[in-house]
């Protein structure tokens, strides 16, 4: 059997990474038993409705991935993260999830994801080239995962 030659796209590709991952989640639920997956985002606004900081991932299998943590630089410092970090937990929890998953580039935020009890797993140097990027965890159940 020949195969076309690989079709390779750059750029936009929202489409194709929404069909590999229903494609990888149906194979992990059936490898699992796990079909609890759910998106979470949350997010928020100034007066005037423009988003000033936000946080989304994805809960499946008694775990939370945490994908996105951002908040807009004239608004750091004021807790928003923390609160916002702190809101995907709890809906974490009440998802029956044990453990929060991150990552952080090390020129990013290590020290409030540290602050806030997440505990380094892995570091991967030279992503990108010169720094690191950090996988980090925490416990959601009380318990110390290090």
């Amino acid at each position: 059997m020949t195969l076309p030659p690989v079709d390779l796209r750059v750029g936009d590709c929202e489409e194709l990474d929404r069909i590999l991952a229903e494609r990888i989640y149906d194979f992990n639920a059936k490898a699992t038993g796990y079909y609890d997956g759910e998106s979470f985002a949350c997010v928020q606004r100034d007066e005037s409705g423009a988003m000033i900081a936000g946080v989304s991932g994805y809960t499946w299998g008694g775990c939370c991935q945490v994908s996105y943590l951002w908040v807009a630089e004239e608004h750091r410092g004021h807790g928003l993260g923390r609160a916002l970090l702190q809101a995907a937990e709890r809906h974490a929890r009440n998802q029956g999830c044990v453990i929060a998953l991150l990552s952080s580039h090390d020129f990013q935020a290590p020290a409030f994801y540290r602050r806030l009890g997440y505990h380094e797993q892995a570091s991967v140097r030279d992503h990108p080239v010169g720094h690191s990027n950090i996988i980090y965890s925490k416990r959601l159940t009380g318990t110390d995962d290090r």
